[in-house]
């Protein structure tokens, strides 16, 4: 009888989790997750941030009714007030707009659009201020005049006028064929265009300093191309301010996006973000439904304020000045 083949096992198989378990150990032993730690207020704005993106993204579970589908409303359920008061009525638990949606429901549904434009404008908006600041840092010349004094025109113009601009511009060139994916894409290229200059300045001061040293020069040495030594080399190292600026950018672009809405130029009221439900229920807050605009409100406020607290944290975080 012959022996049975024992399947040998790599020593390479194990790598993965060991070197997995070594950086988990090494970001616990690390000077930012010490500050976090010892910062309760960090601490519970991280779990209020957290709490709420889950919220965002299980929506279609937790949520009541599907607020975006007509089929689901009933105007007999319209203005019901919250669960807790004398005329409430379940499964209500924050009450009813004019439309028969559930307050509850609508605001879960709500704060993943805004969350979705807000992350989506964030990405966009630090890959083109990245992607410029890194050439006009890199190459100078005429190439980083120009990139800047283009930043520097925009930077005259609060970021509002930037975002009702482009929205403007694109509902008049495409009119009626602005449905609500289409709208949705226009406010994320509206708050992108908004934000992207505080990206490429920090990111062109950072390439200018990075590239004077011994690493940029070896790189040039042996003739890598200058993308890969831009996105290879010099970008690594300046991750830390970015990194500050997009959860800071994060709360402006959701502020951006509600503000937009607010005035009618954002999400339509069939696909409403926060900033929608702010401005229906506004309308009626003073005929006594006050719970239409109170609780998407107080929503948008604990949103807002948590990653504001997560970026200051960030920033003092990052700097080596206070460590």
């Amino acid at each position: 009888m012959s022996d049975a083949v024992v399947p040998h096992r790599s020593e390479n198989s194990a790598e993965g989790p060991r070197a997995a378990a070594g950086w988990f150990r090494r970001a616990l032993d690390s000077d930012i997750f010490y500050s976090f730690r010892r910062s309760r207020l960090t601490m519970v704005a991280a779990a209020i941030t957290v709490l709420l993106f889950l919220l965002a993204i299980f929506a279609s579970w937790l949520a009541v009714q599907n607020p975006f589908d007509p089929a689901q409303l009933q105007l007999i359920n319209s203005r019901i007030p919250p669960l807790w008061t004398a005329d409430g009525q379940s499964p209500f638990l924050l009450g009813t707009d004019e439309q028969g949606r559930d307050v509850f429901s609508a605001i879960l549904y709500g704060m993943r659009i805004s969350l979705a434009v807000g992350v989506s404008g964030v990405i966009f908006a630090g890959a083109l201020g990245i992607a410029l600041g890194l050439v006009a840092g890199y190459f100078g010349g005429v190439v980083d005049s120009v990139i800047m004094r283009i930043a520097d025109v925009q930077l005259t113009f609060p970021a509002i006028l930037i975002a009702l601009l482009v929205n403007g511009v694109a509902k008049s060139l495409l009119g009626n064929r602005l449905d609500e994916t289409a709208t949705l894409g226009v406010l994320v290229i509206a708050i992108g265009l908004s934000f992207w200059v505080q990206y490429a300045r920090t990111v062109r001061g950072s390439v200018m300093v990075e590239k004077n040293k011994d690493y940029v020069a070896a790189a040039q040495l042996i003739s890598l191309p200058a993308p890969k030594i831009m996105l290879r080399h010099v970008l690594p190292n300046t991750m830390g301010p970015i990194l500050v600026i997009a959860t800071i950018n994060l709360a402006l672009a959701i502020i951006t996006e509600a503000t937009l809405s607010f005035l009618g130029s954002g999400m339509p009221d069939t696909m409403p973000s926060l900033g929608t439900l702010i401005r229906i229920g506004n309308n009626y807050l003073f005929a006594g439904e006050w719970w239409i605009v109170a609780f998407p409100g107080a929503a948008l406020a604990g949103l807002i304020l948590s990653i504001n607290l997560l970026g200051d944290w960030l920033r003092d975080a990052l700097n080596p000045k206070l460590r």
